[in-house]
């Protein structure tokens, strides 16, 4: 069964969910995860260990938290792109507050089709955006070809835990207490059981691992994190 209404594809469907969600979207994060995706991203910046200068594009970026922790760790250019315009007005206020105007771009597009040459980029990034593209392969061939020979692609996105009885736990509380809480905080029924959906279709750990491998990765790396429910991917682009 698709995720989305069948009258829309899934770009659409998914514009239209993040454009509707974005003035939510921090508040219901931190909810939905426990806070935990502060925690996991910390741990992503640790493993990616940027160095001084360094530059990378954030796909997905949403509101910018991510986008906001590179331009601190590496005070490189750093490029957010998102094809969402609430969820990126969101974003620019951040990037304001924090006096990064100078260290960020954002740039409403495409992931599918990213806007950047060959060999732009010391990283590309996508978090908690891929399972929602139409062709998560596409993409990852795209951030793949923005960055440098030997730069890294990287991408932190819920997963599948695999070991019960947390996994029957997880997803009980995935398919049928997130929604309502979408309901409740951010008066989102429909957007937020369209979530869990998503992830039904998305793969697994392993399976991402390999799929990085397919797209010409190396030195592919994956992290369970908090049991399972989330994972960081990494590759490096051969030099």
């Amino acid at each position: 069964m698709n995720p989305q209404n069948d009258s829309k594809p899934k770009e659409e469907f998914v514009h239209d969910v993040f454009e509707s969600i974005a003035h939510k979207y921090d508040v219901m994060n931190d909810i939905l995860s426990f806070r935990r995706h502060k925690a996991w991203r910390r741990f992503t910046m640790k493993k990616m260990n940027m160095s001084q200068g360094d530059s990378a594009i954030d796909l997905c970026c949403g509101t910018c938290d991510w986008t906001i922790s590179m331009a601190q760790a590496s005070r490189g250019p750093i490029t957010g792109l998102d094809f969402s315009e609430n969820m990126l007005a969101v974003g620019k206020s951040k990037v304001q507050q924090q006096g990064l105007n100078d260290i960020i771009t954002l740039v409403q597009g495409n992931a599918m089709a990213l806007p950047f040459d060959d060999n732009t980029f010391d990283y590309a990034t996508i978090g908690f955006g891929l399972r929602n593209v139409p062709d998560l392969k596409q993409v990852l061939s795209e951030m793949k070809r923005v960055v440098k020979p030997g730069g890294m692609v990287v991408c932190l996105e819920l997963s599948k835990p695999t070991w019960q009885p947390f996994k029957g736990l997880y997803y009980f509380y995935f398919k049928n207490l997130l929604p309502m809480l979408g309901k409740i905080f951010a008066k989102r029924y429909e957007q937020y059981k369209w979530l869990p959906d998503s992830l039904v279709q998305f793969p697994g750990r392993e399976e991402l691992l390999q799929i990085f491998q397919e797209t010409g990765l190396q030195q592919v790396q994956a992290y369970p994190l908090t049991g399972g429910i989330a994972a960081l991917h990494i590759g490096t682009k051969e030099t």
